[in-house]
């Protein structure tokens, strides 16, 4: 890699680590921020909810602006938005101001984070990108398990009597970092810039926001009607979405997401992939971390220390991807899926066999377990998101980034509900044991179902190195130049 693209990496891994470490980062803190603010159950949860739902209905038009505007500055707005808002987080006076501030945080990483991954897509070819989105999966997994291991000790030391507060404010100096050097940052935008397609932005959000709201806020608010009606609205406002765009790309505009795009093989097999695969790793972290909490009495630390171990096999397996796909092509997510299932049933079995007395001491095979469901999930991360955006045309980057990141988010909150929703059956009243192990072996069943997808994704035709070149619609070719 050359010295720009070092550059690149270095500035899109913090923003990556931002994102997605606070998702997790609250967790662990839901319990003080409850007691501190005198917040309600239904505050508690939009504190972590509202992030969720933004986050995932904005991420493709954040994607699309980006390619309308420029990647470089949408990136830096969403950055400035999510660092300021950080701020507001770490000083609300109150729960309804957190909720608020946590709201606009999910919108300023629903602007930065596509372009993360367009700026993998367009600044690096061969064997540089394989190690880029190596290094952004690794990212992803580190962030993930590390947001709930540093909340847990951010809030246990009490920093400065802030309590609560500081997992907040630990993102104002990265995000002013990240800001700083979006500077050296390249500025991709089209010579030609359409108006925003403001009716597919509107019909859009509407859809996930009426698909998302129910996932997020359902299982906590105990399955209210509206939830239902919600669900089943998110239907027709979708075809009424996949119609639009349909009919704007045949008038010669600029959909906000191109339905071709799903005539590729591997784009639409690929994002059905990710979301049995996200649903399967959101819903193993949501029921793990309860059930060391709730039945095992855990500390919020201790059971995020559990996570490390799947937290350092993820991150070697990430880095090992490459020169794996490099031999084994495709067959790397074979190989990643299938170590993930065996993974969760071998967790299953130890689990089924010793009950909590596999947690006694210092619990061995649960640990070894876990590192191998981090292995699966560290080989199956980066090679898919690479694959999926493979044959997608640069002027579709963003978009194509931001519909991936948004199955994948989507997947992780219908992951959560239906693991969760297994886990927290009645039969868990007297029987938490059994209950963790149904919960098991729903996820089991999610990672099953991602590793059957590779069928499909491996027909002749789907292979990335055999594919003609993209048959989508040739644009106005993109100019890299400064925003």
């Amino acid at each position: 890699m050359n010295r720009a693209q070092r550059s690149i990496l270095t500035v899109t891994m913090i923003a990556t680590f931002l994102a997605v470490m606070d998702q997790f980062i609250i967790n662990v803190a839901l319990t003080t921020i409850h007691d501190d603010l005198h917040a309600s159950v239904s505050q508690t949860e939009l504190a972590v909810s509202g992030y969720a739902l933004v986050y995932g209905a904005v991420l493709i038009t954040g994607g699309r602006l980006g390619d309308l505007y420029g990647y470089r500055r949408l990136f830096a707005v969403g950055v400035a938005l999510f660092t300021l808002a950080s701020l507001g987080c770490g000083l609300a006076p109150s729960a309804g101001v957190l909720v608020v501030f946590r709201v606009v945080q999910g919108i300023g990483a629903a602007l930065f984070y596509p372009q993360v991954l367009s700026f993998l897509q367009t600044g690096f070819d061969g064997a540089a990108k394989g190690r880029a989105f190596a290094l952004f999966g690794s990212a992803v997994g580190l962030a993930s398990i590390s947001g709930q291991v540093l909340g847990g000790l951010l809030v246990g030391l009490d920093l400065f009597g802030l309590s609560w507060r500081p997992i907040f404010l630990i993102n104002v100096p990265l995000g002013l970092l990240a800001l700083a050097g979006a500077a050296a940052l390249p500025g991709h935008r089209g010579t030609e810039r359409p108006l925003l397609d403001l009716p597919g932005v509107l019909q859009l959000t509407a859809a996930l926001v009426l698909l998302t709201l129910p996932l997020v806020a359902g299982p906590g608010w105990g399955w209210p009607w509206w939830s239902y009606v919600l669900l089943l609205l998110a239907v027709p406002t979708g075809v009424v979405f996949v119609l639009w765009e349909r009919r704007l790309a045949r008038t010669g505009g600029l959909p906000l997401l191109d339905t071709q795009l799903f005539r590729e093989r591997v784009f639409a097999v690929g994002n059905g992939l990710a979301l049995a695969f996200f649903a399967g790793n959101a819903g193993l972290f949501f029921i793990l971390t309860l059930h060391l909490q709730q039945h095992l009495g855990f500390s919020p630390l201790r059971s995020g220390l559990v996570f490390a171990p799947l937290a350092v096999a993820f991150i070697v397996a990430s880095l090992a991807a490459p020169r794996i796909r490099h031999r084994a092509g495709l067959h790397v997510l074979t190989l990643a899926y299938g170590v993930n299932v065996l993974g969760v049933l071998t967790f299953l079995t130890v689990l089924m066999t010793n009950g909590r007395a596999a947690w006694d001491g210092v619990p061995w095979a649960p640990l070894i377990a876990l590192t191998v469901i981090g292995v699966g999930q560290g080989l199956g991360v980066s090679p898919l998101m690479a694959a999926v955006l493979s044959d997608v045309p640069r002027r579709h980057a963003g978009a194509a980034s931001g519909l991936m990141e948004s199955t994948a988010q989507v997947g992780a909150a219908l992951g959560t509900v239906v693991v969760g929703l297994v886990f927290q059956s009645p039969l868990g009243e007297g029987a938490p044991a059994s209950a963790f192990a149904q919960a098991l072996t729903a996820d089991a069943l999610l990672a099953t179902t991602a590793l059957l997808l590779m069928i499909p994704l491996l027909r002749p035709q789907a292979h990335t190195e055999r594919q003609p070149p993209s048959r989508l619609p040739t644009a106005t070719p993109l100019v890299s130049r400064h925003d």
